[in-house]
């Protein structure tokens, strides 16, 4: 009599966060590994993931929403989605807890755990900071600016009192690296643009201010490179300040800590990320910033089952020493080496160590112009502007999304962007309310 062969029990897989790193290594270990070779779940917040590097462009109308928000279960198709959040992790039992968008909590038990969570906006204690601030993270903030800029413009053209016109065209930015350069720069360029709308408002009424805790802006790039943009910038009218913090945002007025007050209707607060803040409760090793420790191979330090990426990971650089930066450069590629490290260690073999060199920067200052830092070659000008843009549109995960972001960007570089408001599309019950209260006002009247 022969005896069966026990049916083999697929791996489980876990990916805590469905940004950058969760989907790229999703995505990866779809193409990698086959349906009975593991069984792989992606847990997020929402089912889609927020390509952000390109959010400048939505804020200042060159691209739409949809084109940088991609739908997990579009992309992955052979992967389960679970729309919640993770509300802590058993190692011991090898299990997380999540709290689904919609129903119960419940328990996961994983063979590998990937944390991918990403970070959040670091907020620092400074008086009137979250009662007037706005991020530059997510689609609803550069939405909201877009919004808030160009309803500012329409103040400032009713406005008659010399003060309350100079606070509504005052925009303040508050970090001076990718994001507040990159936000303050294309917001400008579309201020600029929008204000030849309004006859009343003059462009050089619009006082656009960067504030920079350090000695210089863009740290990711050479100094003499971030010097060419500062020198671009301010040539366009912009007001740097750098060694300079806020230290008061009561009711609007910025207090400097150059001893300048400024009032200002707009306040971008961009000074920097965090981690995401679950990882301090999830018992795992976190270095003194609060990303999970890891080795070179990705697995969490003390931890043969428990790995992670990106921004909540603290990654060994062996190329260059120290950690590897929270970029998205070197996220996307810290995801792909996880799938294929968590495809080896499938398939019995041992993972690999991270390696990776930095090819170059590039960010964008609008108005057709970028710097940029490529193989050591330092430019700036329209072709790294060019160059920063079919870079993106390579990375935007699908084939869709590239073409979505290419046409996007064509039409609106031929007939020009959008300026147009549209906050209250994203308040579908005002209208409602509205005729609510006009009709109760005529009862009223009527009676």
């Amino acid at each position: 009599m022969t005896a069966s062969t026990p049916a083999r029990t697929r791996p489980s897989i876990v990916i805590a966060g469905g940004g950058l790193v969760g989907l790229t290594t999703a995505w990866h270990l779809q193409r990698t590994l086959g349906a009975d070779d593991a069984a792989v779940t992606v847990i997020n917040p929402t089912g889609h993931m927020v390509y952000q590097s390109l959010l400048p462009e939505v804020a200042s109308g060159m691209l739409e929403p949809t084109d940088v928000v991609v739908p997990l279960r579009r992309v992955l198709d052979r992967t389960h989605i679970v729309a919640g959040r993770i509300a802590g992790v058993d190692t011991a039992a090898s299990s997380v807890t999540v709290e689904p968008a919609h129903g119960t909590t419940t328990r996961l038990r994983y063979d590998h755990l990937v944390l991918a969570l990403g970070s959040e906006t670091k907020v620092l204690p400074v008086p009137g900071l979250v009662e007037h601030a706005v991020g530059f993270t997510t689609v609803p903030e550069a939405l909201f600016l877009r919004d808030h800029v160009l309803s500012r413009l329409e103040a400032a053209s009713q406005l008659s009192d010399a003060a309350a016109r100079r606070r509504a065209l005052t925009f303040a930015f508050v970090g001076g690296g990718y994001s507040g350069v990159e936000a303050l720069g294309e917001l400008e360029t579309m201020a600029r643009s929008a204000a030849s709308l309004f006859p009343q408002v003059a462009p050089d009424e619009l006082h656009w201010l960067l504030i920079e805790a350090t000695d210089r802006i863009l740290p990711m790039v050479d100094e003499d490179l971030a010097g060419k943009a500062t020198v671009a910038l301010r040539r366009r009218g912009v007001d740097i300040r750098l060694g300079t913090t806020v230290d008061d945002a009561t009711d609007g007025v910025l207090t400097l800590s150059d001893g300048d007050t400024i009032p200002a209707d707009t306040l971008v607060w961009a000074a920097g990320v965090a981690p995401h803040p679950l990882l301090a409760e999830l018992g795992l090793p976190v270095d003194d910033a609060g990303a999970v420790t890891v080795d070179p191979t990705l697995l969490v330090t003390g931890h043969d089952t428990v790995w992670a990426a990106g921004d909540c990971a603290a990654v060994p650089d062996i190329v260059t020493g120290g950690t590897c930066p929270p970029s998205a450069q070197y996220a996307l590629r810290e995801a792909r080496h996880l799938a294929d490290n968590l495809t080896a260690v499938v398939q019995g073999d041992r993972p690999t160590p991270f390696r990776y060199r930095l090819l170059g920067e590039m960010l964008t200052l609008g108005r057709h112009d970028a710097v940029a830092q490529v193989f050591g070659r330092h430019m700036q000008g329209v072709l790294p502007w060019y160059l920063r843009r079919a870079y993106h549109i390579a990375r935007v995960p699908s084939v869709r999304r590239k073409l979505q972001v290419w046409s996007d960007w064509t039409l609106r570089q031929i007939f020009g962007r959008d300026v147009v408001s549209l906050g209250s599309l994203r308040r579908p019950q005002l209208p409602l309310r509205s005729a609510a209260d006009d009709q109760q006002t005529d009862d009223t009247s009527v009676g």
